[in-house]
C-alpha cells in the first residue's frame, strides 16, 4: 500500500498554483464562498431586525444543518458515482435559485402582504436547500481538487485553496455588510446572484471529472466502507473530532448580529468588519504557514490551536469594545486556520481516491455541518444564558474537550506526520 501520508518538504510555495485546473477550482469556490458569505450577513441581519430573536438565529443554522447531515452520505455516494462538473453545474443552479427567492421575500412591496413570521418561515426553507445542495458540493470539490493536482502538493495546495476561502470569507461579509448598510438589501442581492453566476460560469474551465466508482456496487456497502475507513483511521477519526466539539460549542458567528446590534451597537456596517476580521486572521495565518507547515508536529499544534481558540472565544465573550472584540475574532480566526490546514492536510492524503466522496461527506457530517448546529447551540444557550454568558460558557466547553484529548492522547503528541502514519496502519 502506498505511503498516502508524504512528508512535508520544501518546495516552491506557488507549486498549486502552476497547475490550471487548480486556478480554475479556488476562482469557483472564490465567487461561491463570497457570495455565500455576503448572503449568511444580510441574512442573518435581516432576520434579528426582523424578530429581535437570537433563537431565530440559531433556526436559520438548524434549517441548513439538518439536510447537510441527513443526506451527506448519499451526497458523497453520487459524488463518488457522477460525472463531478456536471454536478457542480446543477448545485450552482439550485443555490441560484434559492437565492432568487430569498431575495423576493425580502422585497419591501412583497413584505406589505406577508406577515414577517412568513417571510421568516420562507427564508428558512431556502436555506435548508441551500443545506441539501451542500450535501453534495462538500463531496464534489474534495473530488475535484484532489485530481486538480499531484498528491505530493497536497499541503500546498490546502494552503492555497483554504487562503481562497478564507479571503472570500473576508471580503463577503466586509462587502455584505457595507453594502446592506449603505445601499440596501436589493442590491446587495443583486451583488450575491452575480457573484453565484460567475462560479456557475467558472466550472466550465474544469475538466471534466468521471466517476470512480465500483459498478453495480451496493449502496448500503458502499457507504459503510466509507463510515468503516474513517472510524478505523484514528488520526483522521481524532481531529474530525476534536474539530466538531470545539467548534459546536465555541461558535459565535451566528451570535454576532445579536452583539452588533445589541451590545456594540455598530449595526450591520460593523457586523460585516466583526465577520471579516476572523477570516483576515484566518488568512493570514494560512499564508505564514505557505512557508512554514504546521505538519511537522500535527496533534499536538492541533490541540495548541483549539486551546488558543477556546481561550478567544472567553475573552470575546467578555469584551464590550469594539476594536478589542476584532482584535479577538482576528485571533480566533488565526487559530482556526491552523486546526483547518492540518485536517484537511490529512484527510486528502489518508483517502483513497475512489472513497474521497463518500469521506468528504462522513467529514461534512463531522466539520461541515458542526458550525450549522453550532450556530443552533448558540442561539439555544443565549435564549436560555443570556448572549454573555452563553459565549463564556462555549468557550469552557472547548477548553474541557482539548484537555480530555490532551490527557487521552499524550503519546501522539512528539509524532511527525510520518511517524502518525506508520502508527495508524
Amino acid at each position: 500500500m502506498e505511503n498516502r501520508l508524504i512528508q512535508h518538504v520544501k518546495q516552491d510555495s506557488f507549486a498549486a498554483l502552476r497547475f490550471k485546473d487548480f486556478r480554475a477550482y479556488i476562482a469557483m469556490n472564490f465567487f461561491f464562498t463570497f457570495a455565500y458569505q455576503m448572503q449568511t450577513v444580510v441574512v442573518g441581519f435581516y432576520i434579528y431586525q426582523l424578530t429581535k430573536s437570537v433563537l431565530a438565529l440559531g433556526m436559520l443554522g438548524l434549517c441548513e444543518a439538518v439536510p447537510a447531515i441527513g443526506i451527506a452520505l448519499y451526497g458523497g455516494y453520487i459524488a463518488d458515482k457522477s460525472e463531478k462538473r456536471k454536478m457542480l453545474l446543477w448545485i450552482y443552479t439550485g443555490v441560484f435559485l434559492s437565492t432568487t427567492v430569498m431575495y423576493l421575500l425580502t422585497l419591501k412591496s412583497l413584505g406589505t402582504y406577508l406577515h414577517a413570521g412568513w417571510i421568516v418561515t420562507g427564508i428558512d426553507a431556502m436555506i435548508f436547500c441551500n443545506g441539501v445542495a451542500r450535501a453534495f458540493y462538500g463531496p464534489a470539490t474534495f473530488s475535484v481538487y484532489a485530481d486538480s493536482i499531484p498528491k505530493k502538493l497536497y499541503p500546498n495546495g490546502s494552503t492555497w485553496s483554504t487562503s481562497a476561502k478564507r479571503l472570500a470569507y473576508i471580503l463577503g461579509p466586509a462587502t455584505g455588510g457595507l453594502l446592506y448598510g449603505f445601499a440596501g438589501i436589493t442590491t446587495t442581492f443583486y451583488v450575491i446572484l452575480f457573484s453565484i453566476l460567475i462560479a456557475l460560469i467558472l466550472v466550465y474551465f474544469l475538466k471534466e471529472y468521471p466517476a470512480v466508482f465500483k459498478p453495480g456496487e451496493n449502496i448500503w456497502l458502499s457507504l459503510g466502507e466509507g463510515i468503516r475507513f474513517v472510524i478505523s483511521n484514528k488520526i483522521m477519526l481524532g481531529a474530525m473530532s476534536l474539530d466538531l466539539f470545539s467548534v459546536f460549542f465555541g461558535g459565535v458567528i451566528a451570535l454576532l448580529p445579536a452583539f452588533a446590534h445589541t451590545i456594540l451597537k455598530v449595526g450591520p456596517e460593523g457586523l460585516g468588519t466583526m465577520r471579516a476580521v476572523f477570516s483576515v486572521g484566518s488568512i493570514s495565518t494560512m499564508l505564514v504557514m505557505s512557508r512554514y507547515s504546521p505538519m511537522n508536529r500535527p496533534w499536538r499544534n492541533l490541540l495548541i490551536a483549539v486551546t488558543g481558540f477556546g481561550l478567544s472565544i472567553i475573552c470575546f465573550g467578555l469584551s464590550q469594545n469594539f476594536h478589542l472584540t476584532l482584535f479577538l475574532l482576528f485571533v480566533q480566526g488565526a487559530f482556526d486556520s491552523v486546526s483547518v490546514i492540518i485536517r484537511g492536510s490529512i484527510m486528502q492524503l489518508l483517502t483513497p481516491d475512489q472513497m474521497r466522496g463518500r469521506v468528504s461527506a462522513v467529514s461534512s457530517m463531522f466539520i461541515g455541518s458542526s458550525n450549522e448546529l453550532g450556530d443552533f447551540e448558540s442561539g439555544t444557550a443565549a435564549s436560555i444564558l443570556g448572549l454573555v454568558p452563553a459565549v463564556i460558557f462555549g468557550g469552557c466547553i472547548t477548553l474541557t474537550v482539548v484537555t480530555i484529548a490532551y490527557f487521552k492522547t499524550k503519546n501522539m503528541l512528539p509524532l511527525s506526520l510520518k511517524d502518525l502514519n506508520t502508527a495508524n496502519t
